[in-house]
């Protein structure tokens, strides 16, 4: 078992270079207002139906019953749509199992590939509308430690399926591994994504794109398969009773990527550590007000200075009867035409829904 685990470790370090940056980004763009409202970082802390994304060790936080949720949120103007739904139980005592489904996709982009038909004549009719999507199904399972007292251990299997129209399409394996440990009031984290590397095989439509490439002088691509190197993510939070009526939990997490240099706050040759901190204030279990910050960015300005940008977020959630309502006010990396998105996110409890 030692050496397994060890194996894991080793594993970013052994694939760095035989993949390819930012595969399968759509899977951490991140799910859930609350969390995206603290800056992601939720590793030590989720402990609802949303963990079998963020860390499938946090599904032990069921106890009672199920639990569902579901989100919606668009980027670059609405141009793209981003749909998450999620369903978690008890299996046992000491087990939870859980499937989350996630798609983002640009939908209604125009095929222009046989605008010009066979005279040379533009024909506005011949053009057609085409989707963009890429899906994900998770399964996750997650258990306690009968050995280690407040020790949770879990993992996800990944199917993914990538689709552009009919150009092209792909399908994908996966695995993540996580674990969470909390000591009187502080909790600790720890998710390996794509543990072994998570694979993509593309299937390319040679006859509908071979025409177009030989006119614009481009080849085909001959590579088919896409690998997406493990990342680490890693967090420590911890909690705070103010008083009867007020709590505090503030969290810090660290994203470790391995796939080549990236523009973060610490950048080598090793891997990338992109720090994130969010907070959440709660009112009697009732209201809560969160934020955070992520994203830092290391910027070389046009006389060679060195200056540094954050994301700011902030978001609100209520909870009630079993019912949690979250919202998130979030700059996605000032990607989009809009800076900000307004992101809505519901969950659902029915343990807490039937006691009441």
């Amino acid at each position: 078992m030692n050496r397994f685990f060890v194996l894991l470790l080793l594993v970013p370090i052994l694939l760095t270079g035989q993949g390819r940056k930012y595969s399968n980004a759509f899977l951490s763009i991140g799910v859930d207002a609350r969390a995206l409202a603290m800056s992601n970082s939720v590793i030590a802390s989720t402990n609802d139906v949303t963990a079998g994304y963020w860390n499938p060790a946090g599904l032990t936080g069921i106890t009672k019953s199920w639990q569902a949720a579901a989100m919606h949120s668009e980027y670059f103007a609405s141009i793209a749509q981003y749909d998450y739904l999620a369903f978690a139980m008890p299996v046992d005592a000491t087990s939870v199992a859980g499937i989350s489904v996630i798609r983002f996709g640009v939908d209604d982009i125009l095929d222009t590939t046989e605008l010009i038909d066979n005279e040379g004549n533009v024909d506005y009719d011949r053009i057609r509308r085409f989707s963009a999507a890429d899906y994900a199904l998770i399964g996750s399972y997650a258990r306690r430690s009968k050995t280690v007292a407040n020790l949770s251990y879990g993992g996800n299997i990944k199917i993914i399926y990538r689709q552009i129209g009919d150009f092209a399409s792909s399908i994908g394996f996966g695995f993540d591994a996580g674990m969470q440990y909390s000591i009187k009031k502080w909790q600790f984290g720890a998710t390996l994504r794509d543990v072994t590397s998570t694979f993509n095989a593309w299937n390319i439509n040679d006859d509908k794109l071979s025409g177009v490439f030989q006119q614009t002088g481009n080849e085909l691509p001959t590579e088919n398969l896409e690998l997406t190197i493990p990342r680490l993510l890693l967090g420590v939070g911890r909690s705070f009773q103010l008083n009867e009526k007020y709590s505090l939990h503030t969290e810090l997490n660290m994203d470790i990527t391995f796939d080549g240099q990236r523009n973060t706050l610490v950048s080598a040759n090793f891997g990338n550590i992109d720090p994130g901190f969010g907070f959440e204030l709660g009112y009697r279990k009732f209201v809560f007000l969160r934020g955070g910050v992520g994203n830092v960015q290391r910027l070389r300005e046009f006389n060679g200075d060195i200056t540094y940008a954050v994301q700011p977020n902030l978001g609100l959630g209520f909870k009630y009867r079993g019912l949690s309502i979250d919202y998130a006010l979030t700059d996605i990396g000032d990607a989009s035409a809009a800076l900000y998105s307004n992101i809505f996110s519901l969950k659902f409890n029915f343990a807490d829904f039937k006691r009441l």
